[in-house]
């Protein structure tokens, strides 16, 4: 079985755990390490329970610790190799048996763990999600996404659970107060998904099985968790699934105590 628990997300750090029959990882580390040694604790888990660190990209907001919690556990971290060129100056030292590339399509091991990363369309140098499985079950990561095209559907796609972004409200981000070069960054092919993006691809994995939904990295100043929730579960109970007996979906907030959960 495959669990997850997501610690911290939205622009302000990112970090998720992730645990298969007793192989813990750290997928992300954009927060202070102590912040996300005290979060694990209050899922009963520590640094030494880390197995290994992935990460999506080389944005401050996924990798802000990284350094310090490789060097402390001493663990391997993933990453693409063009993630590596360009986060690689930037965090101190890392032994190079610790870096660990990763490459589109190829699957990874780690205990039971079984990961593979996929591209995503993100104004960054080589940014990927992650889907997880045990053998049977199949966990999927995807937030900073621009668009959500067909190569990372197919990747959601047959998805026991998902953790995908709904980053904005469109009305609420064109009403904003943002400046017109960020609104149009956010809105673009390489920027983050909107819940109405986000709603239109829930309600189609639904239809292919998929039980389990989080929402994550949503905008403080352009989202609400009440209106992520509308939008995603309007759409969801357009395809007939009953929230909370077919599908269960919730959102994940920038930080809260969270259990760990069992796709």
């Amino acid at each position: 079985m495959i669990n997850i628990c997501p610690l911290f997300s939205g622009s302000s750090g990112n970090s998720t755990y992730i645990e298969v029959n007793g192989t813990g990882i750290l997928l992300d580390a954009g927060v202070s390490m102590k912040r996300i040694i005290t979060a694990l604790q209050r899922i009963g888990k520590s640094g030494s329970d880390l197995s290994a660190l992935l990460i999506t990209h080389e944005h401050i907001d996924h990798i802000q610790s990284l350094g310090a919690i490789a060097r402390k556990f001493k663990i391997p971290v993933y990453a693409t190799v063009n993630t590596w060129r360009t986060m690689y100056k930037s965090l101190g030292k890392i032994e190079k048996s610790q870096i660990k590339p990763v490459y589109e399509g190829q699957t990874e091991t780690i205990g039971d763990l079984r990961f593979v990363a996929f591209s995503i369309p993100h104004d960054a140098a080589e940014p990927v999600g992650y889907t997880f499985s045990d053998g049977e079950k199949k966990l999927t990561v995807a937030t900073d996404i621009g668009e959500m095209n067909d190569k990372v559907f197919l990747s959601l796609s047959g998805s026991d659970g998902i953790l995908l972004e709904a980053n904005h409200d469109i009305d609420m981000l064109l009403g904003g107060a943002y400046p017109y070069p960020l609104k149009k960054r956010i809105r673009g092919k390489y920027g983050h998904l909107s819940n109405d993006e986000a709603a239109a691809t829930c309600a189609r994995l639904v239809t292919l099985g998929t039980k389990t939904i989080l929402l994550g990295h949503l905008s403080a100043e352009n989202n609400s968790p009440e209106a992520a929730l509308k939008t995603v579960s309007g759409s969801i109970s357009d395809t007939g699934a009953q929230i909370g007996k077919d599908v269960y979906l919730d959102v994940i907030l920038r930080e809260q105590e969270r259990e760990l959960q069992t796709i």
